[in-house]
């Protein structure tokens, strides 16, 4: 497809166990070869554009088409089990996430029409995450973080389940907080990749090696410019988390809190709660923040050259 001399392209990724990710390869106007970036989604059952059934982030489409005015192609693909790709969802863990996010890295780097030395990382959410972890690959340029948290994973977790507990009615609380330590202990006691909670079947070897992960000391080792962007209105992700970024990455990190700016990528002046994802959903990724990643990102891969 061809849009104003963009164009895309699909792409497949060969992850190490020989599985086939499906995805789409936007490419900026101009011969190339062109710098470029690994769009990472945040957690769940994402297709490439950031979507699931019920909820349509739609972050994929706009954040390609902001970086290819900027010269920059963009790498985004079907999660395992999601849309084109193949597997089981419920059977894939954190760790495989990342461990095909740097499949992707490598495949990027390889295509003629792509500069193998000017190769970034975009991460949201669980998608920041293991851009911290790639941040420090040879083959990684830069590095932009979207709400992506700097403590352990199960204290990241607790947190945000307790942000969301607080908009619940007082004599509720306590009974779902019961509820789910009780659930919590049984996911992590449990060997299986797939467990029941509630009766609906979960992703449990996901949820173990979530808790488990730990991403400063991947912070501390990444030695590439680093961009980290949290809202001050995230009910998921704890703003304050920025500033340890700061003090782990050990090279050039710039780190902003916008003060509006929800999980979602999207500006709410009210008052924060998961309750207004539907709405903030029918309204488009910040135009601003957009403009603010693509444009750190033209510099910093700018000065590869």
């Amino acid at each position: 497809m061809m849009r104003d001399d963009v164009r895309e392209v699909d792409m497949t990724v060969t992850a190490d166990d020989g599985l086939r990710l499906a995805g789409t390869l936007t490419l900026p106007a101009g011969a190339g070869p062109h710098p470029a970036v690994l769009l990472l989604h945040g957690s769940g059952r994402l297709d490439r554009d950031g979507n699931t059934a019920r909820l349509r982030m739609e972050v994929g489409p706009p954040l390609a088409a902001a970086l290819a005015k900027d010269g920059i192609a963009t790498l985004r693909y079907d999660r395992r089990g999601v849309g084109a790709t193949p597997g089981d969802w419920r059977a894939t863990g954190f760790t495989d996430n990342r461990r095909d996010g740097a499949a992707a890295v490598r495949a990027l780097a390889g295509r003629p029409e792509i500069r193998a030395d000017a190769v970034a990382v975009v991460g949201h959410s669980e998608g920041a995450v293991h851009a911290m972890s790639l941040g420090a690959r040879p083959d990684v340029a830069a590095v932009v973080l979207l709400a992506g948290f700097a403590h352990l994973g199960e204290d990241a977790l607790r947190r945000q389940a307790g942000m969301i507990v607080r908009e619940l009615p007082a004599f509720v609380r306590p009974i779902l907080r019961a509820f789910a330590t009780r659930q919590l202990a049984r996911i992590k006691a449990a060997s299986t990749d797939v467990t029941r909670v509630a009766g609906v079947p979960v992703n449990a070897r996901w949820m173990r090696e979530l808790l488990a992960h730990d991403p400063r000391p991947d912070l501390a080792s990444i030695r590439v410019p680093v961009l980290a962007v949290t809202g001050g209105k995230d009910v998921q992700v704890d703003a304050a988390d920025l500033d340890e970024i700061r003090r782990l990455v050990p090279g050039e990190a710039e780190v902003h809190r916008i003060a509006d700016l929800t999980h979602l990528l999207r500006r709410d002046p009210g008052r924060p709660s998961v309750r207004s994802y539907r709405r903030l959903l029918r309204r488009p990724v910040d135009p601003d923040l957009l403009a603010q990643v693509s444009g750190w990102l033209a510099r910093r891969l700018a000065e590869r050259t």
